[in-house]
């Protein structure tokens, strides 16, 4: 079934493209408005940049057609300029996606077709739908992805302490894993694992071997050398005056 259209060739056009497509349409005629630009909120949605939206910077829009679904779907219909015949159909984009999902998304172009809503009707069936829907379900991807919150990004920290290198004990078992593979042994009286720096060669290749395993795991890491902290009843010592030349040169 479609919504009653006034006896106007696009009207007509689309009333009776609606009852020939697969799926329950409904077809709406917006009128001729005496010249002004008022279709423009229907023509900034049609999802097109090939011979479409070419022909829409060409002149404004007085009246054109839009069929819609339930599920939302929704098509553009207007006349080709400088035809005396014919019509150009163009999927509309989703209006609930955000503009950043419909980046790096093809647009699924629409179509030039005779003024025949059967032959139309197939056009739209086997073209322009079925490039609708890959387009489509591209952006409702990008949108679920832009809707996740950020990623919380993990990190351990190696701090130095004494020549060995320190790390609290982590939560996951696979980090505690990469660590303890490559060197890390479990201090139980601090709770930390331990790095020795007995060997400096082997520490270092221990170390760029857990940092290689942990970037696999997509955690980073951070080394950091603790805080000196001056001794109790100490105070801090103020750097020597610099020696500062004589203006006068020496004879």
């Amino acid at each position: 079934m479609h919504d009653p259209t006034p006896d106007t060739g696009l009207g007509s056009f689309a009333a009776v493209l609606a009852g020939e497509l697969p799926g329950d349409w409904t077809s709406t005629y917006h009128p001729d408005r005496g010249g002004l630009n008022v279709h423009h909120v229907l023509t900034d949605r049609v999802w097109d940049m090939n011979d479409v939206a070419d022909a829409l910077a060409q002149r404004n829009v007085d009246h054109c057609a839009v069929l819609h679904r339930h599920d939302g779907t929704r098509l553009f219909v207007a006349e080709q300029p400088g035809r005396g015949e014919g019509y150009l159909i163009a999927a509309m984009a989703p209006a609930d996606a955000p503009e950043e999902a419909f980046r790096g998304v093809r647009e699924p172009d629409g179509l030039a077709v005779d003024a025949d809503p059967f032959s139309a009707a197939e056009d739209v069936t086997v073209d322009l739908l079925p490039r609708y829907y890959v387009a489509l379900a591209q952006v409702r991807g990008n949108a679920d992805r832009l809707a996740l919150p950020p990623a919380d990004p993990q990190r351990i920290v190696m701090t130095w302490s004494d020549g060995s290198l320190v790390v609290d004990k982590p939560d996951r078992a696979d980090i505690a894993r990469a660590l303890t593979d490559n060197g890390f042994a479990f201090d139980s009286d601090r709770d930390v694992l331990v790095l020795s720096g007995d060997d400096t060669a082997h520490q270092a290749a221990s170390a760029r071997a857990a940092g290689a395993r942990l970037d696999e795991l997509g955690i980073g890491v951070v080394l950091r050398h603790p805080q000196a902290r001056p001794a109790l009843g100490t105070a801090s010592v103020a750097p020597p005056t610099p020696t500062v030349a004589s203006p006068h040169r020496s004879r």
